[in-house]
């Protein structure tokens, strides 16, 4: 069986602020496993250490403590960093190149041929959509297709390992989706994606494993299915008597009226399948049954307002 793809053990980085001489700890013994075809999200408030986090892994920074690995290779050998495409938060690309000029000059740097990179090049303007801007200037892109061209450029060599910070920033709805549906079929292609990105929608509908890190430390990790499982079930019901509603009160977390039905919350299955025998017993109409979830919103809300540690 393959190891991870990506394989840190107390991952650290401390700066000292040369105004102050104080000791900030950026990143602060991080340890994540990220397996092989994974989407695993990165997320945490601004400050918490991501950014370096990924800096760490691709060796733009170098760490005080702890070891990070890509491929099963220490991340300073070459050869571990030649299958990973890469796109930065606030990317600059010379402004005075078109778009596949820019294309071809980064995918000459991963060591391509002349013939394959003007291939590539033109394959991935296609499926960015921006076929029809790729002898335009880049100073005439938006944010948006600037994005996107980025993300063509992390695509050039055929990454096994995707680090992607901050993809959809400035990217409209459309642009989204269009970046969203990209990235899943390179999943299924056996890609792994590592995302790192404040848009927690975008989050939960890609990746299956997540990380939040807090003061450059892990604060929670895990499959998301896991972190966001089952909060309680809701009942709503119409005709429901007082009697019904008296019977019921003593199981329920809580009854509520609401518009002409009455809302019960349940926390466990047998609970509701009970709950429903007594109301259509007294006569109730069953309007809805659902299963209750925490967004991965709730999931990072709850986790940043947990008690912080003392520095």
């Amino acid at each position: 069986m393959p190891g991870p793809i990506i394989e840190t053990e107390g991952l650290t980085k401390h700066f000292r602020r040369f105004w102050s001489g104080r000791v900030v700890r950026a990143v602060d013994g991080i340890t994540l496993h990220v397996e092989p075809g994974t989407a695993f999200g990165l997320l945490g408030p601004n400050g918490s250490g991501k950014t370096t986090f990924v800096k760490l892994l691709l060796t733009s920074v170098y760490p005080t403590a702890g070891r990070a690995r890509l491929f099963g290779r220490d991340c300073h050998e070459i050869e571990a960093r030649r299958s990973v495409g890469y796109l930065p938060e606030n990317h600059r690309f010379p402004t005075y190149n078109t778009g596949f000029q820019m294309l071809d000059f980064y995918a000459a740097l991963s060591g391509m041929g002349a013939q394959e990179r003007r291939r590539r090049a033109g394959e991935l303007l296609e499926l960015v959509g921006l076929t029809d801007w790729g002898g335009v200037r880049i100073g005439k892109y938006s944010k948006g297709m600037l994005q996107r061209l980025g993300l063509a450029q992390a695509l050039m060599h055929r990454p096994s390992l995707l680090i992607l910070d901050e993809p959809s920033d400035g990217v409209d709805p459309v642009g989204r989706r269009q970046i969203r549906d990209i990235l899943g079929a390179l999943r299924r292609e056996g890609a792994t994606v590592f995302l790192n990105s404040h848009l927690l929608s975008e989050v939960e509908l890609l990746c299956e494993q997540v990380a939040i890190i807090r003061q450059g430390k892990v604060a929670l990790a895990g499959p998301l299915a896991e972190l966001t499982a089952g909060s309680g079930y809701r009942v709503s019901a119409a005709g429901v008597s007082e009697a019904a509603r008296e019977r019921l009160r003593e199981k329920a977390l809580s009854v509520a009226a609401n518009n002409g039905f009455v809302d019960f919350q349940f926390a466990d299955r047998e609970a509701v399948n009970q709950a429903i025998d007594v109301l259509r017993e007294a006569g109730s109409e069953i309007e809805s049954v659902i299963h209750q979830r925490s967004t991965l919103e709730d999931v990072f809300v709850r986790t940043m307002d947990e008690p912080k540690e003392t520095k």
